[in-house]
């Protein structure tokens, strides 16, 4: 008979043994491991478990009974969950990683260019900048809107209680393996498989952090995830042919969909 445990309890094992399989109290199922925990109840893509409001949207959450794993509905700053998978109207913001919801996340935002040398926006946390509010672009240099040497940069939007974490109070964004447990769930790699799944992500593009322009709307999906990868952040990029976790200049806009903590 495998182990009882609460999802806790799961959670807490370090470097859990490929193959390891559990019963989860909390879930009521059978949990194995396979680089993450995945549920084996039946999958349901309609689960909904509450509502919030934040910013003046309200937000349903959904639950991924395959991860484990409850979300927002919709990308942050989107009027409705997609429809489909080019639902324009659940595209939602594009946020610098790392930086607060303070206007610059608006699709339509204004665009400040970036000095050569970051240091002009490296007070990250404080207000009165010249630059609040503006997406800022940089075509050269570190490709980053921030001097990476600033001591926190890489803290700015890990857990609950990041500097500039832009999420619901609860919520946070998600790490690299979380993000990328949800694209092992799809039934494909592609922007099919993750309209498809309880998240319902739609291809809503991205923002050049060179030209400040919107690129790939309605064809290819990036999104963020709280890891670092050196100068650079980790985020999931899918369109028709692929889907996958890669590094990107954290200066580009990328959607952002929260995880509860």
């Amino acid at each position: 008979m495998p182990p009882r445990m609460t999802q806790t309890e799961r959670n807490a094992i370090t470097d859990p043994a490929e193959g390891l399989m559990i019963y989860n109290t909390t879930q009521n199922c059978m949990n194995v491991f396979v680089k993450y925990w995945r549920n084996l109840c039946a999958f349901d893509n309609t689960a909904s478990i509450g509502t919030i409001t934040f910013d003046g949207l309200d937000y349903e959450t959904v639950f991924n009974p395959v991860t484990g794993l409850t979300w927002l509905d919709r990308n942050l700053g989107a009027s409705q969950a997609a429809t489909s998978s080019t639902d324009s109207d659940s595209y939602g913001d594009l946020y610098q990683w790392g930086r607060a919801a303070d206007g610059h996340e608006d699709r339509t935002s204004t665009e400040y260019i970036a000095v050569e040398t970051t240091d002009g926006v490296a007070n990250f946390n404080a207000s009165g900048n010249d630059w609040d509010g503006e997406f800022i672009t940089r075509d050269s240099g570190v490709h980053n809107w921030v001097n990476p040497s600033v001591s926190g940069v890489d803290d700015l939007w890990q857990g609950v209680n990041g500097t500039n974490n832009p999420c619901p109070a609860g919520y946070r964004i998600p790490t690299e393996a979380e993000l990328n447990a949800e694209r092992l769930s799809w039934s494909s790699n592609n922007p099919a498989g993750a309209f498809g799944s309880p998240l319902k992500l739609p291809v809503a593009g991205f923002r050049s952090r060179s030209t400040g322009g919107l690129d790939v709307v309605g064809s290819r999906g990036h999104y963020w995830s709280s890891t670092v990868s050196g100068a650079n952040a980790r985020g999931l990029s899918f369109s028709s042919s692929s889907a996958n976790m890669s590094a990107s200049n954290r200066a580009n806009g990328f959607s952002v969909r929260c995880l509860k903590d």
